[in-house]
Formats: C-alpha cells, sequence, structure tokens
C-alpha cells in the first residue's frame, strides 16, 4: 500500500517560509522609506509571478540535486553551469561574513561586555566556524531548525511591526506616511536597496524539491511559491512598517535597524525585553545559514562532481555523504573576509558584505530566464508536470521581464553611480570585489577546461 504523501499545501508553504524569509533583511527595505510599498507591490506583480511561474515549470521538469546550476547547464553547456554554480556557491560565505560582523554587536546588548577590535574578529570567526560544523552533519537539513528559525522570525517581525502601530498610535511616527511619500524614489541610495527585495523574493524555486512527497505538485508548487510569497511580502512589510516608525529614514542602520527599533519602541537600551530580542535575533543568524548550507553546498558538490567547479568542493564525509569540500571552503572565505574587514574604508561592514553578497547571488540568477525559454525550444519532449500557459510573446515577456530587473538592481548595488568620496568609499569595495569573483569563476573555466 503506498504511503501517505506527507506534504500538504499548508507544509509546502511553511517550508518555503522557513527558508526564504530573513528577518535581518527588513532594515535595508525600511532605509528605501515609505515607497517602499509601492517598489513591494510593483516587484511583486513583475518579478515574483513570472519567476514563480518559470522555476514551478523548471522545478518539476527537472528534478535533481542541482537545481539552479542543472537548469542552466542543459540549456547553455558547461561554461554557463560553472558560472552559476560559482556566483550562487560564493554568495554563501559573503552572507555568512554579513551576519558574523552583527554578532559582537548582538552579544554586547545581551551581557552588556564591550569587546575590542580583536575580541570580535575572534566572536566572528567562532560563529563562522561554528555554522560549518553544524553543517558536517545531516541535521543542517531537519525541519525542526528550519521550522524554529522561521517561527522565531516572525515573531520579531510581527513584534516590531505590532510595536510600531503602538507607537503609531500613541505617540506618531518618526516618518509621516503622505500620499507623495508612497510614489517611488528615485535616488541612488533607495535603488540600490531595491535589490534587497528582489533578494527577498529569491529561493522559492527549493519548493520543487519537494515535489516527489506532494499530493499534488502540479498544483502544489505553484500555489505554495505565490501563497508564500505573498505572505512573507506582507510579513517583510509589517516589520519593515515597524522599523520606519521608530526610526527617521536618514537613521535607519542597515545592520542594526530592527534591534535599534526595539530599543526605540521600547524606551531603553537594556532589561530583559531588549536583551530577549538580541538573543532570539542572533538564533535567527544561526537559523538562516543552517536552513541554507545544505542546498548551497550540495549545489556546489554536484557541479564539481560534474568537473564544473574545483575537484575540492566534490570532497564528501564517508559516513553521512555530507559536503564537507564545499562547507570548509566557505569557512575559509568568510574567515578571510571578517579579518581584513577593519581595512575596508566603509565601516557598515554588513551592508558592504551584504552587498557583494546580494550582486553575486542576483547574478547566478540571471541566466535562469533564458533557460527557460531556451529549454522549451531545445527539450520540448520532457514531461512538464506543470506548464506555463501563453503564447511566445507572452513568454518572450516572462523572461525578459525579471532578468532586466535584476539587471537594474544590480548596476545600482554594484557601481558607483555618484564620484562623492562617501559614494565611493561605499560602492568601490563592492564594485571591486564583485569583479575579483567574477574574474575567479573565469579562471576557473580556464584552468579546468571547461567546454561547452
Amino acid at each position: 500500500m503506498e504511503s501517505k504523501k506527507k506534504f500538504s499545501l499548508f507544509s509546502a508553504v511553511l517550508s518555503v517560509i522557513c527558508v526564504v524569509f530573513v528577518a535581518e533583511a527588513a532594515a535595508p527595505v525600511a532605509a528605501i522609506g515609505n515607497s517602499q510599498f509601492f517598489w513591494w507591490l510593483f516587484l511583486l506583480l513583475t518579478f515574483l509571478l513570472p519567476y514563480g511561474l518559470i522555476s514551478s515549470e523548471l522545478g518539476t521538469a527537472y528534478i535533481g540535486d542541482g537545481g539552479i546550476y542543472d537548469w542552466v547547464t542543459k540549456a547553455f553547456g558547461h561554461r554557463w553551469g560553472s558560472r552559476v554554480s560559482w556566483y550562487y556557491w560564493i554568495n554563501f560565505p559573503l552572507w555568512l561574513a554579513s551576519l558574523a560582523v552583527m554578532t559582537p554587536e548582538l552579544l554586547t546588548t545581551i551581557t552588556g561586555i564591550q569587546f575590542s577590535l580583536w575580541s570580535s574578529i575572534i566572536i566572528e570567526l567562532i560563529f563562522i566556524w561554528l555554522i560549518i560544523w553544524i553543517s558536517f552533519y545531516p541535521v543542517s537539513d531537519s525541519i525542526w531548525i528550519l521550522n524554529g528559525a522561521a517561527v522565531i522570525k516572525m515573531i520579531l517581525a510581527l513584534l516590531v511591526g505590532g510595536l510600531g502601530l503602538y507607537v503609531a498610535f500613541t505617540k506618531g511616527m518618526a516618518n509621516e506616511i503622505t500620499p507623495s511619500s508612497l510614489l517611488p524614489n528615485f535616488d541612488l541610495d533607495s535603488l540600490s536597496y531595491i535589490s534587497v527585495i528582489i533578494f527577498n523574493l529569491l529561493g522559492f524555486e527549493v519548493i520543487c524539491t519537494f515535489a516527489g512527497d506532494m499530493e499534488n505538485p502540479k498544483k502544489q508548487i505553484p500555489q505554495s511559491i505565490i501563497v508564500a510569497g505573498l505572505v512573507i511580502a506582507a510579513i517583510y512589510i509589517f516589520s519593515a512598517f515597524g522599523i520606519g516608525v521608530a526610526i527617521p529614514v536618514d537613521k535607519i542602520s542597515t545592520s542594526s535597524g530592527m534591534m535599534d527599533s526595539f530599543k526605540l519602541l521600547a524606551g531603553t537600551s537594556t532589561g530583559w525585553f531588549i536583551i530577549a530580542m538580541a538573543f532570539l535575533f542572533l538564533l535567527t543568524l544561526f537559523g538562516n545559514m543552517i536552513s541554507w548550507s545544505l542546498g548551497i553546498n550540495n549545489t556546489a558538490s554536484y557541479a564539481a562532481e560534474n568537473g564544473d567547479m574545483p575537484k575540492f568542493f566534490a570532497r564528501r564525509s564517508k559516513d553521512k555523504n555530507m559536503p564537507i569540500g564545499s562547507a570548509i571552503a566557505n569557512g575559509l572565505v568568510a574567515s578571510l573576509v571578517v579579518v581584513i574587514a577593519p581595512l575596508l574604508p566603509n565601516q557598515d561592514l554588513f551592508w558592504a558584505f551584504f552587498s557583494l553578497n546580494l550582486v553575486m547571488f542576483l547574478l547566478s540568477y540571471v541566466p535562469v530566464f533564458p533557460a527557460f525559454y531556451r529549454l522549451r525550444k531545445i527539450d520540448p519532449d520532457t514531461t512538464r508536470p506543470f506548464k506555463v500557459s501563453g503564447n511566445t510573446g507572452f513568454l518572450k515577456v516572462l523572461v525578459v521581464l525579471p532578468m532586466v530587473l535584476i539587471i537594474i538592481s544590480l548596476i545600482f548595488t554594484a557601481l558607483p553611480l555618484a564620484f562623492d568620496a562617501e559614494t565611493l568609499a561605499a560602492k568601490l569595495p563592492v564594485t571591486i570585489g564583485s569583479l575579483i569573483f567574477i574574474g575567479i569563476g573565469e579562471l576557473i573555466i580556464i584552468v579546468k577546461k571547461i567546454k561547452d
């Protein structure tokens, strides 16, 4: 007798929320100001909708360990597959470093102890290698970790949003909402944060790996992507609203915005409530890294096994078959980044590293959209349990629109579009870092003699 499928629509939606929702991304989005609400609505329609449809078709047609690497390799060959797997992997240690530099400040809030530069670096290295050690074990893919982290993230987001509403009704708002303030703001600073919204809407294709356990994947996958996207957008908007109520836009810190909001909303920077919020926020940082580590490392290992990444990435533990080569490489890169961090001209280190993480992560998705269109042309006979309907013109719009939005957001995030000292100090490390990592990806192709 066939066992009952274990993934209902509710479970599928919850799993997507567990993996995709990132609590620390609320502050950079809040830094856009009230126009963030326009950008959320605009990107839900122009990015999430086509991306969700495309991911649903590709994910149900090509189920395997490689994910977006597989899709792009099948469409454009191993060189593009190598690029995608490299960009997708390198974003993780950069993201890990961006969260590591937040840890000393959170521990200061929890303990009251001020840490020196070297003490902070040691704490950051401990955070990094604790994540790496946990990722050696299958527990990093346990559903209780995903669910626990998701619950904590949502509690924090709902608390800061709820406190914001309370302040709005009792004391007034730090940033007044007017019809004109809701219109899109096209200044360079605001536009650079729009990439964070797109980042917050990426990763939904992970639900496709659950297709074999679903009662009706043809319906449940697209439903779960759209429903979870709307739920996550609502939570982000609610939490960003709370931050916007508490702090004037020009004073929002991209690294400590959520904790700053709790302190201002509570009227104190100490006490059990602030300590509890800092502790829970610290747990979400672990949850983010643990929940993403297995997918990232498996993709890199899978690409290495296919000759498209360095051999070291293919190393797996003999007893548990875990991708330890990729995990160790994560730790080495993240450690190097936090050690050289004090030398950077831009000391908003979270945003500097997070921006670089954004650039590489978004780059890995650019070829996914044309890969969808090409696979329709060169591989029409593959069974597609979910197939996007529409004529050729509609499919082209579905491909071009999100790809263009990613490219535009990359330009505003990675390139210094103004040449004053402050902009150059903030942007040049991201520009140079992006070029270096892109160059390393091309070097891998040359050294390994990867051919299409």
